[in-house]
C-alpha cells in the first residue's frame, strides 16, 4: 500500500476531512469582497448564477433561513450530498448564518465594492 493509499484510507476511517483544505483554496482563488463571510464567495464557484447552466442549482433568490435550513440538513444527513455533507459539517452555526445571509443578497449587492 503507497503512502497515498494510507491517507485515503484514513479519510474513510474518519481521519481529517479534506473540505476545509479544498475550501481554503477555494477562498484564495476568489475575489476579496469585504463584506462576505469567510467561506462565502467559494460557495459561488458551484452555486453561481442561474444563468450559467449548471447541473449544481443556484443559491440566487433564497432567503437565507432557506439556506440554513438546508446546509443543517447537508450536517446531519438528512439532505444527501456527494459533498455538501462534507462542507455543511466544516462550519460552526454562526458561520453557517453568516454566510447564508450574504447569499441570500442580491447578487449586484454581492459584487459592489466598497
Amino acid at each position: 500500500m503507497t503512502s497515498h493509499d494510507m491517507r485515503r484510507s484514513k479519510n474513510r476511517r474518519g481521519g481529517r476531512s479534506l473540505a476545509p483544505v479544498l475550501l481554503a483554496a477555494l477562498m484564495a482563488s476568489a475575489p476579496a469582497w469585504a463584506d462576505a463571510a469567510p467561506g462565502a464567495t467559494a460557495c459561488t464557484g458551484c452555486h453561481g448564477p442561474a444563468a450559467l447552466g449548471s447541473a449544481i442549482p443556484s443559491l440566487d433568490g433564497h432567503a437565507a433561513d432557506e439556506i440554513v435550513t438546508r446546509m443543517h440538513a447537508f450536517r446531519s444527513g438528512e439532505r444527501n450530498a456527494t459533498v455538501m455533507d462534507r462542507i455543511a459539517r466544516g462550519f460552526t452555526e454562526e458561520e453557517t448564518r453568516a454566510i447564508a445571509e450574504w447569499l441570500a443578497k442580491p447578487e449586484a449587492a454581492r459584487h459592489a465594492q466598497p
